[in-house]
């Protein structure tokens, strides 16, 4: 009994946080002028880069030119990628969640509904204790790239 308590309590505790992620429309904008900042803080790298490039390497105005759209053409590219990168990355975490729920039908038909619902609540307890592992490993990843 205290075992459905805790895990009830869990449950409404957890869908409180979730809900508590969304973000406002003034986060959003706060998001959007610093994507513009740092959007504009790369082009001034970018252009102190080339005219470091020009003044070190003697280059002439033609040379600075191609090597400004070779540059935009990489960035081009780039961003292609990063998009079928996405895409499979979708596609990937949708087989995933299909396969997963093939293997929840399947474990139901196998399992008596006590046995099935023991087995459910003891993998969302391993989830949980692999969600707090990452965190423990992300709080320490932080720690370690400020020292």
């Amino acid at each position: 009994m205290k075992k459905l308590v805790f895990a009830l309590a869990l449950v409404g505790f957890s869908s409180l946080a979730m809900a508590q992620t969304k973000k406002s429309p003034e986060q959003k904008a706060k998001m959007e002028t610093k994507k513009a900042e740092m959007q504009e803080k790369r082009a001034e790298k970018q252009e102190e880069h080339l005219a470091k490039m020009k003044k070190d390497l003697n280059l002439n105005d033609a040379q600075v030119a191609k090597i400004k759209t070779m540059h935009a053409e990489m960035k081009t590219a780039k961003q292609g990628e990063m998009k079928k990168r996405k895409e499979m990355n979708k596609q990937s975490g949708e087989k995933m969640k299909a396969e997963r729920e093939k293997m929840n039908s399947q474990m139901k038909t196998i399992l008596t509904p006590d046995q099935y619902k023991k087995w459910d609540e003891q993998r969302k307890e391993q989830q949980k204790m692999r969600k707090e592992k990452m965190q423990d490993r992300k709080g320490k990843m932080k720690g370690k790239k400020m020292e």
